[in-house]
């Protein structure tokens, strides 16, 4: 039996990833930062949940913990809890803009990693997902045919970029596991104003990396149509 755990799943992305991954027979623990909703969505789904805000040292701590006294160990590690942050004209970014969006979408895979290597070090074939974006490309940021070169959004962009960039270092140093990043691509979610593709088909690769067998690949960055370009 596959573990899996999931940051960011009680709604959107997440949950519709811990949907289709229960489906695929793994247990799931479903991580959220907000309790009710976190306990209604592993309800609905059959998971266990376990509360985590990963801007948090403590919560992050207690989470693994939690984990470690239940499950013992996870076998995946999916880091999608994220944020857009803030959108508008670029004269009105702060500091503390960038500095909160930062510490939600990148150091929060960062703790979070750490704090779950151990038990994913329990497992005979370790996987991290790591969800980035399209955005955080510069390839297809600079692609006048990609959708993605339609869009200014500098503090969540450089936070994906980051995600991506930190995917493919880790992949090189945690050579006993797989450690990839997806691209959910434009999808309807409260990120997007519901403007994009179904929040199944965004989910698609996230899944796909989730389910990789031992000889899958690693270090890579890839959405539901195959390798994307960094």
């Amino acid at each position: 039996m596959t573990t899996t755990f999931i940051t960011g799943a009680n709604k959107s992305l997440g949950l519709e990833t811990a949907r289709r991954l229960v489906e695929a027979g793994h247990t799931v623990v479903v991580g959220a930062r907000d309790a009710e909703r976190g306990r209604a969505a592993a309800a609905s789904l059959g998971a266990r949940f376990v509360r985590i805000d990963v801007t948090d040292d403590a919560s992050v701590e207690a989470a693994a913990a939690d984990v470690t006294a239940h499950e013992g160990a996870i076998d995946v590690l999916v880091n999608n809890a994220g944020v857009l942050g803030r959108v508008g004209p670029v004269e009105e970014y702060t500091a503390a803009d960038m500095s909160a969006v930062l510490d939600v979408n990148v150091v929060g895979v960062v703790r979070v990693t750490h704090a779950f290597l151990p038990l994913l070090r329990k497992s005979s074939h370790p996987v991290i997902v790591n969800v980035s974006s399209g955005m955080g490309s510069f390839g297809m940021t600079q692609d006048p045919d990609r959708i993605e070169s339609q869009y200014a959004l500098p503090l969540y962009a450089a936070s994906k970029a980051a995600v991506t960039m930190l995917t493919t270092q880790y992949a090189r140093e945690l050579k006993d596991m797989k450690v990839n990043a997806a691209d959910p691509g434009q999808t309807a979610t409260d990120f997007t104003g519901g403007v994009g593709h179904s929040v199944a088909e965004g989910a698609e690769s996230i899944v796909a990396l989730a389910t990789i067998g031992p000889d899958g690949p690693t270090g890579q960055f890839v959405d539901r149509s195959g390798t994307l370009p960094w």
